[in-house]
């Protein structure tokens, strides 16, 4: 069963305090990693000889994000508009999540937030192409499918 971030958080800080313990009292050069579940490979590898303190970090700063903020930085490491993770944190905000969306639900969000359809007949109302709208947002190339979400990046 993988870990939460913040048992991965603390397991990761009681073995670079073990770490430092022992090559504070047994002149140990170097350790490794020999086994690790990390489910979300995308957002950065460890290696057997990952820095500790390093490895550490990058968990704390996915740590202090809440599920959307993780799926952003995911998504923006997995098409290549971030070149690391500490990029890809500082772009989470150019980024919005669409979770469980079809690109109709965006649509009539989208037609719901930005007309004001009360002064207009039920007729025309009843006939608004959501479809046809989404089809023209799928063409816009700042909309991604992945999984069952959808993400739209404003960077």
């Amino acid at each position: 069963m993988p870990l939460a971030p913040d048992e991965l958080s603390q397991t990761l800080s009681d073995i670079l305090e073990l770490g430092e313990h022992i090559c504070k009292t047994d002149n140990h050069e170097e350790y490794f990693i020999t086994d690790y579940e990390w489910d979300d490979v995308d957002m950065f590898e460890v290696g057997e000889y990952e820095n500790l303190t390093k490895l550490n970090e990058r968990v704390e700063a996915l740590d202090e994000l809440c599920s959307e903020p993780l799926k952003a930085v995911s998504f923006l490491l997995n098409e290549g508009l971030a070149k690391d993770l500490n990029e890809a944190i500082e772009k989470v905000d150019e980024v919005i999540v669409y979770e469980d969306c079809t690109m109709v639900d965006i649509a009539e969000q989208y037609i719901d937030e930005h007309c004001d359809l009360n002064g207009l007949s039920s007729l025309i109302v009843n006939n608004i192409d959501y479809e046809g709208i989404a089809k023209e947002f799928e063409m816009d190339s700042s909309y991604f499918k992945v999984g069952g979400d959808i993400f739209m990046y404003i960077g």
